[in-house]
């Protein structure tokens, strides 16, 4: 009896280990635990949280209010290693105005977070191992770059490494501040 009690004792202290490592390690797209309460945007440019289209769309509905400039690359992509500084640059110049996100596809999360830190990205990133988002978005290959206006409305895409002076007229347009130089009607 008492050794029964034991092993009880023993197995229910097991299932509660279980449940708490299961609900730490857990958790839906929705809430990657990196970003403000209900937020799916990371606080951290390594977190790297993975998303489906669903989840990120979500993302970009929840941005709304500002322009976005969505960036799909890879720690592997030369053209995309090309376009870093660049991309670095221009959120630092434009931060609190405009908000940049990465989109990390196909690739592993140690060179991802190795490459972030390599170029000194202060924005975000997700991490998408398929692929799925950059084709949802209508995209084929990497480096892609899009922006989006405070409405949401795509207003610009770039496929290839984008170039300072591209991407700040792009930014200027979401702005309000200039010509749109690629318009695209879609949006998320």
């Amino acid at each position: 009896m008492k050794r029964t009690r034991m092993v009880l004792s023993v197995v229910a202290m097991i299932v509660a280990a279980l449940a708490l490592l299961a609900s730490a390690c857990g958790g839906s797209p929705k809430d990657t635990g990196d970003g403000p309460s209900g937020s799916l945007l990371p606080s951290s440019p390594t977190a790297l949280p993975r998303l489906d289209p669903a989840a990120f769309q979500s993302l970009l509905t929840q941005l709304r209010g500002k322009p976005v400039v969505v960036n799909i690359w890879a720690s592997w992509c030369g053209p995309c290693r090309q376009e870093a500084p660049e991309l670095a640059s221009v959120s630092k110049a434009h931060r609190g105005e405009v908000q940049f996100v990465g989109v990390d596809i196909q690739d592993q999360l140690g060179p991802a977070r190795t490459f972030i830190q390599q170029y000194g990205w202060i924005y975000p990133s997700v991490f998408d191992a398929t692929g799925a988002i950059r084709d949802w978005l209508g995209l084929i290959g990497q480096p892609d770059t899009l922006v989006f206006d405070a409405n949401g409305r795509r207003t610009f895409v770039w496929s290839g490494a984008v170039t300072r002076e591209v991407l700040e007229r792009a930014i200027s347009a979401a702005l309000g501040r200039g010509p749109n130089p690629t318009p695209s009607p879609t949006g998320y």
